[in-house]
């Protein structure tokens, strides 16, 4: 086998969140398989960012990663608002039980995640999508939007994936 094959055979190319970086390395997780990626260099990537691209075993021991190719690289963050759930998140939620998480393509890009929670535990709900920065900022970047907003009312929490 050539090194050519090689390569080709090690490489993985797709959408990956950058978890950690500084001037001299950076850590990206693959959004889809989950692997992590440690950078041997930076290639100019920032944490909380989204890569599409190929990562490549760095020679000669091939233990680290390098960058091979950005086909886009886009910022992402995850807020909460003060606004409402919109009222098709309210419909959507009056009509399932408490527990219930309801996924729903947004007009345009992105997606809605509708969840019933006990009123008194609304904020709990919202607390716990922030605990898990990780897992939305990588729903985020494999639905190839940036941010992600969090809405909610007493026994409602909308997490919504846009543009």
């Amino acid at each position: 086998m050539s090194a050519d094959e090689r390569t080709a055979a090690t490489e993985k190319t797709g959408t990956f969140l950058v978890t950690a970086a500084d001037e001299e390395s950076a850590v990206l997780k693959n959004v889809t398989s989950g692997q992590v990626h440690t950078l041997s260099s930076n290639p100019g990537v920032e944490a909380d960012e989204a890569v599409e691209g190929t990562v490549e075993p760095e020679p000669p021991l091939n233990v680290s990663w390098r960058l091979a190719e950005i086909e886009r690289q886009w910022r992402l963050s995850v807020e909460t608002s003060s606004e409402s759930p919109t009222t098709l998140a309210r419909d959507i939620a009056a009509d399932q039980s408490v527990g219930d998480l309801t996924r729903r393509e947004r007009a345009g890009t992105g997606e809605l995640h509708v969840i019933t929670v006990p009123e008194d535990e609304t904020e709990q709900a919202v607390d716990d999508v922030l605990a898990d920065r990780e897992g939305a900022l990588s729903r985020a970047a494999r639905l190839g939007v940036a941010r992600v907003e969090i809405r909610s009312e007493p026994g409602v929490v909308v997490v919504r994936y846009m543009p």
